[in-house]
């Protein structure tokens, strides 16, 4: 792949993670019974990001869970012919929780489907939101977030890299073109 350029360095990075906190507070009128999912692998770290901003805005300590969809993907056989697949992860029913679903980047919809899929296999929330720091258009799903941190209509050919310093050692967003 070859780079083309920064989209978000951190500190708008973190700007639209601060602002994703505090639409999520205004959408739901305060936080009560707010369950953060992360979908793994850089949804996680958005997720516990949301839930330390709401902790210093509001005060409240709200979960989160981080969720491994690999089970649930509509192309598993495509990824390998032995795909490394994790013990689920939830750790709690989400039968009545108000869940607002993280991930970095929004593209065909087929991410989203799958988790929602794993969510609804350990209860039937009140309601699934999500939240996501790119949204690069070209859905394949009438999937649509909730809370987005920038919108960036892509190309096909281009690739759309958030890096989080938990997982990628440093906060920047990246288009690159394959």
């Amino acid at each position: 792949m070859e780079f083309k350029t920064t989209l978000m360095d951190d500190i708008a990075l973190e700007r639209a993670i601060k602002r994703i906190s505090h639409e999520i507070i205004e959408k739901n009128h305060g936080l009560d019974g707010i369950l953060l999912v992360g979908i793994k692998t850089r949804g996680v770290p958005l997720a516990h990001r949301i839930k330390e901003n709401l902790r210093q805005l509001e005060g409240v300590d709200v979960p989160v869970e981080e969720l491994d969809i690999t089970l649930y993907r509509d192309d598993l056989s495509e990824i390998a012919d032995q795909p490394n697949i994790n013990q689920d992860t939830l750790k709690r029913s989400t039968k009545g929780a108000r869940i607002v679903l993280c991930d970095d980047v929004l593209y065909t919809g087929r991410t989203a489907r799958a988790a929602i899929e794993a969510i609804m296999d350990h209860g039937r929330p009140k309601f699934i939101q999500l939240a996501v720091v790119v949204d690069r258009g070209h859905r394949e799903l009438p999937i649509r977030p909730d809370y987005v941190g920038k919108n960036v209509p892509t190309s096909l050919e281009e690739v759309i890299a958030v890096n989080f310093k938990e997982t990628d050692g440093i906060d920047q967003v990246d288009l690159y073109r394959k």
